[in-house]
């Protein structure tokens, strides 16, 4: 795998910078690629992780277990996308939490050794200064999606989750045209059974709240009020 080809001074973490200035920010690093097929875990919960990964191809889980052993999906991480930052920055394994991440399909994830990282200023000058800069608005990012998560599952009612989940999509992704993921991974980050939810939506669909074609779900604002 070629990391020229993957486009990386399209990532957020390298916005402002050239793609002659990202080879000498790889080089001074030490960051390497690494490739994951679906299913495959990029990282484990309470694993030791020295490097900040940055999603550069594929989709990615964010998953979290509890004491009986059952995983919920925290979120969907797409290209651009912080793994095991937290882990990486802290230093310890119990920092990692309960989370690991899961790669949805094939996947290529930039590694970046953290101590490196803090190092190498004096040598990348204002390159380093440029990365930390869109690595600090990264993490801000990111702790928009955990509140906007918190919010999600606050909600009392299923239907009242939906139809939050579908308003932060909308920002998301910027359409009214929703794409979803499958009903069995969207049950899961939404914290529902299955079929409750396929059933949500069915009655959801006949008041006219919603329409659901496929992998598309679009609201019906006018309906909701």
């Amino acid at each position: 795998m070629q990391i020229s080809q993957l486009k990386l001074h399209t990532l957020p973490l390298f916005c402002g910078i050239t793609e002659q200035e990202i080879n000498a920010f790889l080089e001074a690093t030490g960051a390497t690629c690494k490739e994951y097929e679906k299913g495959n875990r990029i990282t484990r919960a309470y694993e030791r992780n020295a490097c900040i990964g940055v999603l550069v191809e594929g989709k990615a889980h964010a998953l979290s277990e509890n004491r009986f052993g059952e995983e919920a999906i925290g979120h969907v991480l797409e290209r651009g996308a912080l793994i095991g930052s937290a882990s990486a920055i802290l230093g310890g394994v119990r920092d990692m939490g309960d989370a690991s991440v899961e790669a949805r399909g094939r996947a290529v994830v930039l590694w970046v050794p953290y101590r490196a990282l803090i190092t190498a200023g004096p040598k990348l000058a204002r390159i380093h200064g440029v990365v930390m800069k869109n690595l600090l608005e990264a993490f801000c990012w990111k702790n928009v999606r955990m509140l906007e998560k918190i919010e999600l599952l606050s909600q009392k009612t299923l239907r009242e989750r939906l139809i939050l989940y579908l308003l932060q999509q909308e920002r998301l992704q910027g359409t009214a045209r929703v794409q979803v993921p499958g009903r069995v991974q969207l049950a899961k980050e939404l914290q529902c059974n299955r079929s409750a939810l396929t059933r949500e939506v069915s009655l959801m669909q006949a008041e006219g709240l919603l329409t659901s074609e496929g992998d598309v779900m679009t609201l019906n604002k006018e309906a909701i009020g």
